[in-house]
């Protein structure tokens, strides 16, 4: 079970923004059952709707919010409460957070990105076009464009991890990524849900990833490219 530990995947939780959020967690699906009644108590149980940041126009905002100094929010983001914005942030345009989102500090969330119930700690950067669900991504991490961290099975059964050999329930039908600290997604890479990437491993562009993936790898795509003669045709 150590692999699965969140001290495992994070460093210096105590220096996240919103460090509480992981109080009382021993594994990371724990932490994300932590997410809904942090913010609550946060945002929604105080009503807040507190901005220190700059809002560009044509943003959208519904439902309670905290939105930290020095962030921007660009032009066309959606943002749907309850959701924690860290300091220094930049929200780019497109992008939309989805309820019980916690972003940290200095951080960036690209163009047209998607970001639902997640944590986003502090320094880590979310590529354009890229879907962030159900999942927690460490400190100073780079997950590139396109990338998408999948979070529910086809059959919409309970996420499963398997441990020591045995196959464990999280308890959850909702479960993406768990990426560690300093940890870098290519672009167009995808990760199946119920997704553990250690510390400083490095999953290059175009690879599909699943289950447990140890800390300090680097992650090859393995491709068998075919290449024919073609005729001459002038397209339309």
């Amino acid at each position: 079970m150590e692999n699965f530990k969140l001290d495992y995947y994070f460093e210096n939780i105590e220096n996240f923004a919103f460090k509480d959020v992981f109080q009382g967690a021993t594994y990371p699906w724990e932490a994300l059952k932590n997410i809904k009644p942090f913010v609550n108590k946060m945002v929604v149980e105080n009503d807040l709707h507190e901005n220190h940041g700059h809002i560009a126009d044509f943003v959208s905002i519904e439902g309670n919010y905290l939105i930290g100094e020095g962030t921007e929010i660009h032009a066309n983001v959606s943002i749907e409460g309850p959701v924690i914005i860290g300091k220094n942030c930049t929200i780019q345009s497109g992008a939309l957070i989805r309820p019980y989102t916690i972003i940290g500090d200095n951080c960036v969330v690209g163009h047209s990105c998607e970001v639902k119930h997640s944590i986003v700690q502090n320094k880590a950067k979310v590529q354009s076009f890229t879907f962030i669900g159900d999942s927690i991504i460490g400190k100073s991490t780079r997950v590139g464009s396109g990338t998408i961290l999948a979070n529910r099975r086809f059959d919409q059964q309970n996420i499963t991890v398997k441990i020591e050999g045995k196959k464990y329930d999280v308890g959850t039908d909702f479960f993406g990524a768990i990426i560690g600290d300093n940890t870098r997604l290519g672009a167009n890479s995808t990760t199946l849900p119920g997704s553990f990437i250690g510390k400083y491993t490095w999953i290059l562009p175009n690879v599909q990833v699943r289950g447990f993936i140890p800390s300090e790898k680097r992650i090859f795509p393995v491709q068998n490219v075919r290449i024919e003669d073609n005729e001459i045709i002038e397209l339309k």
